[in-house]
């Protein structure tokens, strides 16, 4: 007997192309994928946010997971200063996971020997973790907690304000 071949009909081939379009939409609104691309920090604008160069242009990037001290706020000095000592002028592997309302690329950066940059600045007590941008992190999770438990950082502090809470605040006292 000879080989079947069965043909879809426009109707058939478009719901199919149709339902696969959904899927990889689906897959990548999720934030469940990451799109790598790797860049060199060329300015270190806060603790949170970095500028990655690549192929000659400059890319501001949010890192991933992390609320870092506000400008004009308590250890907000000490935070840029602990990312800069960390990423400036490295050449950084980002993996991509969308934009945030500034328009910013929000991203996990790796160092050359693939420490995650969010992670070490939650570890040294800089900043900390964002639960609504990254609820499921259990790994930033675990490090806000030894980071507070050592009192390291901000966390030397009894009672550190939160950038959210610091920008609440700012704005109930704005005229």
């Amino acid at each position: 007997m000879g080989q079947q071949t069965t043909h879809l009909t426009k109707p058939q081939l478009f719901l199919s192309t149709l339902q696969v379009i959904v899927l990889l939409a689906g897959v990548l609104l999720s934030g469940g994928v990451a799109f790598p691309f790797g860049g060199q920090v060329v300015t270190v604008l806060d603790g949170g946010t970095i500028e990655v160069v690549r192929s000659g242009k400059a890319q501001r990037v949010r890192l991933n997971g992390i609320a870092c001290p506000r400008s004009g706020q308590p250890y907000s000095e000490q935070a840029k200063q602990a990312t800069s000592d960390l990423g400036f002028s490295m050449d950084v592997t980002l993996q991509i996971y969308g934009k945030d309302k500034q328009g910013r690329v929000v991203a996990e950066v790796l160092l050359p020997d693939d420490r995650n940059m969010s992670q070490l600045l939650v570890q040294q007590g800089w900043c900390w973790w964002d639960r609504k941008q990254a609820p499921d992190d259990t790994q930033l999770e675990a490090l806000e907690k030894e980071a507070r438990e050592s009192q390291r950082g901000l966390w030397a502090d009894p009672d550190p304000v939160p950038p959210w809470e610091w920008r609440k605040n700012a704005r109930a006292t704005t005229p």
